[in-house]
């Protein structure tokens, strides 16, 4: 027999065959936690990738903004007489020379810019990469939060999940009771049949939340960008609350110092300061010097030097000047804009996280378990014969409609959390 782990002994080699399948379908369907799923899609959404590319190009254009003007290079070569002969008595028996009256001239120019022209394209192009990166953190922003979303849809939809689960297997035990009773005289066969009729119900919901679960499991793949079968991925968190919250001040202080759009905005407010200068700048004439060298005939060399000045009788820059001037102010009432954007956000979530606070406390200090206890005293009763049917198909559905609200309204408060967190600007709320 042929050994597959030939430094081990057969038994514990046979042990770890046994074992391999369930330690890959454990591996395979491992949980991730939040911060694995945000690390995933920033390394892998497209949306996301493409968004930082574009600041990549921004930064690319920093270097064009910076280039120095070329300088020109001419040469010329003027009185030739390649079609006509050309006498020349000094050379006897020579009828035709055609560069015996040749001018050569070689020159050589370069503009100069004036007014640190070039430091302000730099400049100019530098705020628009800020503003790039700034624009490209608003848009991860969003998608966070799209994310958050789907996570949270997904917790909830395996707690949902869950709770169906429980109530369906506490209901089985229920029909079991029901078919003892039945042999034993205490109740009608009709009303076991409405028991076991109502089965079906648990049924459906099971079923419904399998589809909530796969279809929330299916936009968090499509968001990381993730080919792995929806039966092998899984997440995992806490699906709780807290009510530990901070004033509504510390909350506007942190959205006023981290929002990426209002950063943006205060960015291009400085750009279009920047602008201006540049604009004033190109307004300004800028002189090209020039070196020329040359020989006349026979071969008389000489040197010259030229400056040449632009005559700015009309003055074609007087629209940027003022264009550029506007921009500045436009982008100021844009900021208030953004501002007031903010405020807006921030209180409209705090209030949404506040109230579902309030609702959920008291769900959790008292409702839960006033409906876990009417429905276990009741359903005893029933045992035992001293509840009706009736009381204990309320009592059970009032236990369903209590867990089921208190599952959703965990749903709402953190997804409320985490509009909170998208209105801050970074995660203020676990």
């Amino acid at each position: 027999m042929k050994r597959i782990f030939p430094f081990l002994p057969i038994s514990v080699a046979a042990v770890l065959l046994l074992l391999a399948p369930g330690l890959s379908s454990a591996q395979q369907s491992l949980a991730l936690t939040w911060d694995q799923v945000k690390a995933k899609f920033e390394a892998a959404n497209p949306a996301l990738r493409a968004d930082a590319l574009g600041v990549d190009e921004m930064k690319a254009a920093e270097i064009t903004a910076f280039l120095r003007p070329n300088p020109t290079a001419s040469f010329t070569m003027d009185q030739l007489y390649p079609f006509g002969a050309h006498y020349d008595p000094n050379v006897p028996g020579v009828r035709n020379r055609p560069l015996s009256n040749a001018l050569t001239t070689g020159s050589v120019s370069y503009l100069y810019e004036r007014e640190h022209k070039r430091d302000l394209r730099l400049e100019s192009a530098k705020e628009g990469t800020q503003i790039a990166g700034l624009q490209h953190q608003d848009l991860e922003r969003n998608l966070l939060f799209n994310l958050r979303a789907a996570f949270v849809d997904t917790l909830q939809a395996k707690a949902v999940l869950d709770l169906a689960r429980a109530d369906l297997e506490y209901y089985d035990k229920i029909i079991a009771i029901s078919r003892n009773r039945l042999r034993a005289g205490d109740i009608a066969q009709i009303d076991l049949d409405r028991i076991e009729l109502l089965r079906v119900q648990y049924e459906v919901e099971i079923q419904n939340a399998i589809v909530n679960l796969r279809t929330s499991k299916i936009q968090l793949l499509q968001l990381l960008n993730e080919r792995t079968p929806v039966e092998q991925f899984d997440v995992t968190g806490p699906f709780d609350f807290s009510d530990d919250l901070k004033p509504l001040e510390d909350f506007r202080q942190v959205a006023l110092d981290e929002r990426p759009d209002l950063r943006a905005a205060l960015e291009s407010i400085q750009q279009a300061q920047t602008n201006r200068k540049l604009a004033q700048a190109n307004g300004s004439a800028d002189p090209t010097f020039a070196v020329d060298s040359g020989a006349n005939p026979p071969l008389d060399p000489y040197v010259g030097f030229n400056i040449s000045i632009p005559v700015r009788i009309f003055n074609r820059n007087q629209g940027e000047k003022q264009r550029t001037q506007i921009d500045i102010s436009r982008n100021q009432q844009l900021t208030e804009a953004v501002r007031a954007e903010v405020f807006s956000d921030v209180d409209s979530a705090y209030v949404e996280v506040e109230s579902n606070i309030a609702l959920l406390r008291p769900y959790k200090a008292q409702y839960k378990a006033q409906a876990l206890r009417v429905r276990d005293t009741v359903t005893y009763s029933y045992e035992h014969g001293g509840a009706s049917l009736m009381d204990f198909l309320n009592a059970q559905s009032d236990y369903r409609a209590v867990q089921l609200a208190y599952l959703q309204l965990i749903g709402s408060y953190l997804t409320a959390a985490g509009q909170l967190n998208l209105a801050v600007g970074r995660e203020v709320i676990q």
